[in-house]
C-alpha cells in the first residue's frame, strides 16, 4: 500500500457521519471536486468503493487529501457546496459549458433613469439581472419587444439624452419617453415604465395586460386618442406573443419545468419557464459531467447552479423523478428566494405532458450535439489528411503551430504562437511575445520572426531537460509540433528557416502562407503550392493564420492602448488605477497633480492622509 493511499485511508476513518460538504485535492493541493452529503463518511467511502463510472476511477486516482465542513442541514449543505464551486471551479463537478458567455438582461437600477441592456456579465451589485438565457438572439428580441412596450431610452451614458439636448429618433418613432427633456416623462413615469419592464420579465404577465388594459380605458374616457390607440397597440403586441406561447391552460399558473438528459461525460439540461400558463421561455444548458454522474445527481447541481442569485425563482419547479432530495433541494432554494419554493415531480396532466416535453428536447439536443461533433471531428480528419498529401508529410500533422508579428509602424512589436491539434484550436497552448531584440520604430517583420522562432525553439531545449512532474515545465512549448506555420512570404520562411534546423532535424515541416491569393511556399522548392480555395486543407490551414493574426493584434492593441494612457503620476508610489482616477477626478491634468501642494493633495476626497503626505514628499524629492 501506497503512502497516499495510506494516508486516505486514515483521513476516511476520521471523517464524522453528519451532513456537511467535503473537498478533494490533488498533489498540489488543486481542489478537483466538492461534494455534499447527509453522511459525509459514507458518502465519501462510496466514491472509493465502487468508481463504476471512468470518471470516477479518474478521480479518486489523483485524489491525495481530503476536507470537510460540518453544516446543521442538508439545505445548508447544498448551499455551502455551490459556493465552494463557485469560488473553486474543480474539473470533476458538474457545470455548465461556456458559462461565461450566457447573456442577460440587465436594469441599472443605481442610475436615476435606469437602463435596459444586454450583457455577458453579471459583477455589478447595485444592479438587476436577469438569465441567464441560452440564446442570444432571443433575447435580444425580448429587448426588442420591451422597448416597444415600455419605451425606456437606449443611450448608453449613466445620464440620459444627447450633447444637442434635442431628443433622438427613438422618441419621435414611440420608442423612448425622452426623460432627458423638459416635455418628456418624468421621473416617476421612467421608474413606472421599469417596474413594468422587471414585472414583464419576472412573468406577471397578467399584471401587465390588466395595467395596459387599464391606461388605454383611462386614455380613451379622457379622448386622448392617440395615447389610447398606443395603449391598444402595446396591449396587442403582447397578447400576441402570449398567445402564440401559450402552452396549457391557465390554471397551470407560474413554474419551471426542468428536464436533464445524460450520455457519459455530457449532458443537457432543459428549463421551461411557463408564466401564468404561457412558454415565456425555453433554455437549453449543455453540461460538463465529467464524474459521470446519473440525472438525478446532474439535475440536483443544475438546479442550484441555474438559480444562483436569481431573481426569477419561481415557487414551484417541475423535475424528473430521478431527483431524490427534492425536499432538500426546495429548502435551499426557499433560502435563496426568502420565500417558499416546491421542487416536485410530476405524474399527470398539464404538468407532466410539459415536463416529458423538456424531456424529450434534452435527450434531442444530446443527440444534435453528439452528430454535429462526430460531423466537426470527420471534417477535420478529412482536412488533416488532404494536408497531410498537398505538403508531402512523412505524418500526419496532429499538431500545427502559426506564429505571426503585430506592429505599427514598428512600434509595440508583438509576436503570437497558436496551436491547433487534431484539426482544432488547444487555446492552453497558445503563447504571447513581446520583442526585445528590434530598434523601436523601424519595422523588421523578418528580424521580428527570427527572433520568435529562436525564443521558441530555445525554450523547446529547456523543456526537454526537465521532468513532466516540474512545475515549471511548460507543457506548449514542451511539445513538438508536426507542422509550423509562418505568416508571410519567402522572406518570413528564410527567417524560420534559419533559426529552426533543429526542428527540422527531427522531422517537423516549415512552411508559410502569404495571404495576396493564398500560396504556400516550401522549403527548397522555388515555385508555391497553390491550394484550390474550397479545399479543406487550405481552409484548415486559413483558419489557424487568421486565428493567430486575431491573437497577435489583440496583444498588439493591448500593449498600445497601454502606452497611449499611461501618464507620468503611474510610477508614483501608493498611486493604483483608483487612486489614479481620483487624483485626475480631482485635479485635471497629470501636471497638475505632480504641481500640487501638500495641503492640496491631503485635500483630495478618497486619498488617506499618509498617502498624500508620502506622494508630496516623493515628488518633491525626486524633482518632479
Amino acid at each position: 500500500m501506497s503512502d497516499r493511499t495510506e494516508r486516505l485511508v486514515a483521513q476516511r476513518r476520521t471523517l464524522p457521519d453528519g451532513p456537511g460538504v467535503y473537498l478533494f485535492r490533488d498533489d498540489k493541493g488543486k481542489v478537483i471536486y466538492v461534494g455534499k452529503a447527509k453522511s459525509i463518511k459514507k458518502r465519501v467511502a462510496g466514491h472509493f468503493a465502487n468508481p463504476v463510472t471512468r470518471g470516477s476511477v479518474e478521480m479518486t486516482s489523483v485524489v491525495d487529501r481530503i476536507e470537510f465542513l460540518l453544516v446543521a442541514s442538508e439545505s445548508e449543505a447544498l448551499l455551502t457546496e455551490q459556493g465552494f464551486i463557485k469560488q473553486y471551479k474543480p474539473r470533476f463537478n458538474i457545470k455548465l459549458r461556456d458559462d461565461k458567455s450566457y447573456p442577460f438582461i440587465a436594469i441599472s437600477t443605481d442610475e436615476e433613469f435606469p437602463r435596459v441592456y444586454f450583457t455577458r456579465e453579471r459583477h455589478r451589485r447595485d444592479r438587476l439581472y436577469f438569465g441567464p438565457y441560452s440564446n442570444a438572439k432571443r433575447t435580444r428580441a425580448t429587448l426588442e419587444l420591451l422597448g416597444k412596450v415600455f419605451q425606456y431610452r437606449s443611450c448608453a451614458g449613466v445620464e440620459p439624452g444627447r450633447r444637442s439636448g434635442s431628443p433622438c429618433l427613438d422618441y419621435y418613432i414611440k420608442r423612448c419617453g425622452a426623460p432627458c427633456v423638459d416635455y418628456g416623462v418624468d421621473r416617476a413615469q421612467y421608474r413606472e415604465a421599469i417596474d413594468g419592464v422587471v414585472a414583464f420579465l419576472s412573468g406577471r404577465y397578467k399584471e401587465i395586460e390588466r395595467d395596459l388594459q387599464r391606461r388605454m380605458q383611462e386614455a380613451a374616457a379622457a379622448q386622448e386618442f392617440e395615447e389610447a390607440a398606443l395603449q391598444r397597440n402595446k396591449l396587442s403586441a403582447v397578447q400576441q406573443i402570449l398567445q402564440r406561447q401559450r402552452v396549457s391552460n391557465e390554471a397551470v399558473g407560474t413554474m419551471d419545468a426542468v428536464a436533464v438528459a445524460v450520455e457519459g461525460v455530457d449532458a443537457n439540461a432543459q428549463v421551461f419557464q411557463i408564466r401564468d400558463g404561457v412558454l415565456s421561455d425555453r433554455q437549453s444548458f449543455y453540461l460538463e459531467n465529467l464524474q459521470e454522474g446519473g440525472v438525478g445527481e446532474v439535475a440536483t447541481e443544475f438546479l442550484l447552479q441555474f438559480y444562483s442569485g436569481s431573481l426569477a425563482i419561481p415557487a414551484q419547479i417541475i423535475v424528473q423523478a430521478d431527483v431524490e432530495d427534492r425536499d432538500v433541494v426546495g429548502a435551499a432554494l426557499s433560502r435563496r428566494r426568502g420565500a417558499r419554493v416546491e421542487v416536485r415531480a410530476a405524474e399527470r396532466g398539464d404538468k407532466r405532458r410539459i415536463l416529458d416535453l423538456a424531456e424529450r428536447n434534452a435527450a434531442l439536443a444530446l443527440d444534435q450535439e453528439k452528430l454535429k461533433n462526430e460531423r466537426s471531428r470527420q471534417q477535420r480528419v478529412v482536412a488533416l489528411d488532404a494536408l497531410q498529401d498537398a505538403l508531402g508529410l512523412d505524418t500526419l500533422p496532429l499538431r500545427i503551430e502559426c506564429f505571426d508579428i503585430s506592429n505599427l509602424m514598428g512600434t509595440h512589436t508583438v509576436a503570437s504562437m497558436v496551436v491547433f491539434e487534431g484539426g482544432a484550436p488547444k487555446k492552453s497552448d497558445y503563447r504571447r511575445f513581446t520583442l526585445r531584440g528590434l530598434k523601436e520604430g523601424v519595422p523588421d517583420d523578418f528580424a521580428a520572426m527570427e527572433e520568435v522562432l529562436a525564443r521558441r525553439l530555445k525554450q523547446w531545449t529547456v523543456q526537454q531537460d526537465l521532468s513532466p512532474h516540474d512545475p515549471n515545465r511548460n507543457e506548449s512549448f514542451a511539445a513538438l509540433p508536426n507542422v509550423v506555420v509562418v505568416d508571410g512570404g519567402p522572406g518570413q520562411l528564410s527567417a524560420g528557416l534559419k533559426v529552426l534546423k533543429d526542428f527540422r532535424e527531427r522531422g517537423v515541416a516549415i512552411i508559410s502562407l502569404a495571404k495576396r491569393i493564398e500560396e504556400v511556399f516550401l522549403p527548397d522548392r522555388k515555385e508555391p503550392v497553390v491550394l484550390a480555395h474550397d479545399t479543406p486543407e487550405l481552409q484548415l490551414l486559413q483558419r489557424v493564420r487568421d486565428e493567430a493574426h486575431r491573437f497577435a493584434i489583440s496583444h498588439h492593441r493591448q500593449r498600445r492602448d497601454k502606452a497611449m494612457t499611461s501618464s507620468i503620476i503611474d510610477g508614483l508610489p501608493g498611486i493604483g488605477p483608483s487612486r489614479k482616477r481620483v487624483l485626475l477626478k480631482h485635479f485635471g491634468s497629470p501636471e497638475a497633480v505632480m504641481g500640487a501642494t501638500r495641503d492640496q493633495l491631503e485635500a483630495v476626497p478618497g486619498l488617506p492622509g499618509k498617502t498624500a503626505r508620502q506622494l508630496y514628499e516623493f515628488m518633491n524629492r525626486t524633482g518632479t
